[in-house]
């Protein structure tokens, strides 16, 4: 019998009519015929002794009691209180947050579990038991601020049931929001107006993440749109997202949804104006007094904007000049057939912490501190992203997803594979259908 299961009555009544003088051995016997402990046994026997057998017939409760950490009302009610207040404002109102303001409050706050179990006991809040946990999530995240900025665009209603847009230009790394503007349509020029607002508050980025649309990046249709033309001109890599796959630009995703929320609580506006101001009110509080769940220490998007130097600004390509073409010479002796000394390609060298771009060489790995990590040969002549620290090594392609993550190996070590058995592909194979001629 398990410890945690009750023990049945008739066996409870057994014990506490135990005569006096029973044979030696017998607890024993009758223990292991009920499965007991010979703790239990007695233990049920004193108090059949002690309070009678009526009180030997029934468990005694597993309540404790007193219970030092549970919370009165008064501290429920303060909870429920800062929730709805954060509720009101239009800002984020879980456990985490409301944690974090009654702590800048100067009240006592319950932990983020504790908090959790009010809101569900109260109604505030319903348990979600399928709901993917925070460890579960991984995130990739640029080493220093200006290092990409993420640009999408979202719709909005105003009076009378006209539409326009909000372009959001975040930065990756501290997603401090950069730059917002709204424009009647999502249009080349709006996209184009919010980047150069961006550049003049913040600087110039390396990289522009944006997703396949016409307006903001239509390279993958055949063409460059302005927003492109305009960036690459300051040095900018203009990168997008896969297709369909608007995960890759998750943060602006979740920005929108931070931004509706807040906007919901506001009154409605009639013209674009009133709406840009609205927005602006909000960058500052995004950026200054909200702290923000998805970074370290849950600090504020400015705080850890200061609290890492800025990536150093790309160099503007120079202009394209007529090539002159010299007169061909005759090679001198001893110097034919040997080209020019150039740099190997898949060779990254570095100190402790950084980033840098690499075209993988036709073998598929990538030398980095003298230790040479294998990536993949299908991906033989692409550029991808290395980005490493005193722990380890992290390479992902040019839309930031992530590829391969490696703790440093142990000293002495000058091979690292991928980890996918040799002759298979690296991802899942495909089960083939059979031949309908089988």
């Amino acid at each position: 019998m398990s410890s945690n299961q009750p023990v049945d009555a008739r066996v409870r009544l057994a014990i506490a009519q135990w005569p006096v003088d029973a044979p030696r051995g017998s607890v024993t016997s009758f223990c292991a015929e009920h499965g007991l402990s010979r703790k239990t046994f007695y233990a049920i026997r004193a108090r059949a002794r002690a309070e009678g057998q009526a009180a030997a017939l029934e468990p005694r409760s597993r309540r404790p009691r007193s219970s030092p950490t549970a919370f009165g009302e008064d501290v429920k009610q303060q909870a429920l209180g800062v929730r709805a207040a954060l509720e009101a404002s239009g800002l984020d109102h879980g456990p985490i947050s409301v944690h974090d303001k009654m702590t800048a409050l100067g009240m006592h706050a319950p932990s983020t579990a504790s908090l959790a179990r009010i809101f569900r006991e109260k109604g505030a809040a319903r348990h979600e038991p399928k709901k993917k946990p925070r460890s579960a999530y991984r995130r990739f995240v640029y080493p220093a601020p200006n290092a990409c900025w993420q640009l999408d665009a979202t719709e909005y209603v105003l009076t009378g049931g006209r539409t326009c847009v909000i372009f959001q230009l975040q930065d990756d790394h501290s997603r401090v929001a950069v730059a917002s503007h709204v424009a009647p349509g999502e249009t080349s020029e709006g996209a184009l107006a919010v980047f150069k607002k961006g550049v003049a508050a913040r600087g110039v980025p390396q990289r522009l993440l944006t997703d396949n649309g016409v307006a903001l990046n239509p390279t993958r249709r055949g063409w460059e749109g302005q927003l492109v033309s305009f960036a690459t001109s300051l040095g900018v890599e203009a990168i997008t997202g896969k297709p369909y796959k608007p995960t890759t630009q998750g943060k602006n995703e979740r920005f929108h949804q931070t931004l509706f929320r807040w906007l919901d609580k506001q009154p409605i506006v009639e013209s674009i104006q009133q709406l840009q101001e609205q927005v602006d009110r909000f960058d500052v509080i995004y950026n200054t007094e909200r702290p923000h769940q998805g970074l370290p220490g849950r600090v504020t998007p400015q705080h850890a904007w200061d609290a890492t130097p800025l990536a150093e600004p790309p160099r503007p390509k120079p202009a394209p000049v007529e090539p002159v073409v010299p007169v061909a010479r005759a090679k001198p002796d001893g110097l034919a057939g040997h080209p020019p000394h150039r740099p190997r390609a898949g060779v990254i060298r570095t100190g402790e912490h950084g980033h840098s771009n690499v075209i993988v060489p036709a073998n598929g790995a990538v030398r980095v501190r003298m230790i040479l990590f294998n990536i993949s040969s299908r991906r033989a002549g692409q550029r991808i992203h290395a980005i490493w620290d005193p722990l380890g090594v992290v390479f992902a392609d040019r839309h930031g997803e992530v590829i391969a993550e490696h703790p440093w190996p142990p000293h002495g070590t000058r091979y690292v594979s991928s980890g996918a058995r040799r002759g298979r592909p690296l991802t899942q194979p495909t089960q083939h259908e059979p031949s309908p001629m089988s």
